[in-house]
């Protein structure tokens, strides 16, 4: 919605611009305004009070980054008593994530009291063609279910995928690196005996050793477990 758009401008940093560009190579800059994230926050906060913040839901696709990213934000704030209506219109939204950033911003509250819901979803999305789909399936089990919640067919559903996607494998890592450091003596155990490709089994070593809440008598263990 063109108000939407200017409104987002009117926040516009070139140089937060400029410098987010580089992180996000999928995205052309002329797509980035350049709205820092605690703006873009406060700002969908009051956007979801308005009567048209449903109809931007429904104009898709958006052009500029920091539109989806109020997407996000808005079907977490809108959307947060209805587990259902929440799904049905994040699925809507899910297609059109182009970008790990926007991805990775998405978080939902509501999620918390529904997790035998989510889980189900979580097992449908990370079969998803869709890059940036599959990506949220993994983000969301390893924010929601690392804990008292964490089963090991959990990691086994995130070891069946198969990708030579970047953005789905660094997920992967990214998860196996906290299921490291969370449930190690259940994790480690497909480190030993190595279960994934070598690039995502190596790059969840390196970033699980630069946790700090994995012990340096573990760490140690892990180095060796690299495939050379």
């Amino acid at each position: 919605m063109e108000n939407i758009v200017n409104e987002l401008f009117e926040m516009q940093d070139l140089k937060y611009r400029d410098f987010n560009s580089k992180l996000i190579p999928e995205i052309d800059k002329e797509k980035i305004i350049g709205v820092r994230t605690p703006n873009l926050r406060a700002y969908a906060k009051r956007v979801a009070k308005e009567p048209y913040a449903k109809d931007f839901l429904e104009e898709l696709p958006h052009k500029y980054y920091e539109e989806n990213n109020l997407h996000g934000e808005l079907l977490a704030l809108i959307y947060k008593k209805d587990i259902e209506e929440c799904f049905c219109n994040l699925e809507k939204f899910l297609p059109y994530v182009d970008n790990w950033a926007t991805c990775d911003l998405m978080s939902f509250k509501i999620f918390k009291k529904n997790l035998p819901l989510v889980y189900k979803k979580i097992e449908k999305w990370v079969k998803s063609d869709k890059t940036y789909t599959v990506r949220f399936g993994i983000v969301t089990l390893m924010n929601y279910f690392l804990e008292e919640e964490f089963k090991e067919e959990m990691l086994k559903l995130i070891l069946n995928i198969k990708s030579e996607d970047y953005y789905i494998n660094m997920a992967r890592a990214w998860y196996f690196s906290m299921a490291l450091v969370k449930q190690y003596d259940i994790s480690l155990k497909y480190f030993e005996k190595p279960s994934m490709d070598v690039w995502t089994h190596n790059k969840s070593i390196q970033k699980a050793v630069e946790s700090r809440r994995i012990s340096d008598e573990n760490k140690k263990y892990l180095k060796t477990l690299k495939i050379r």
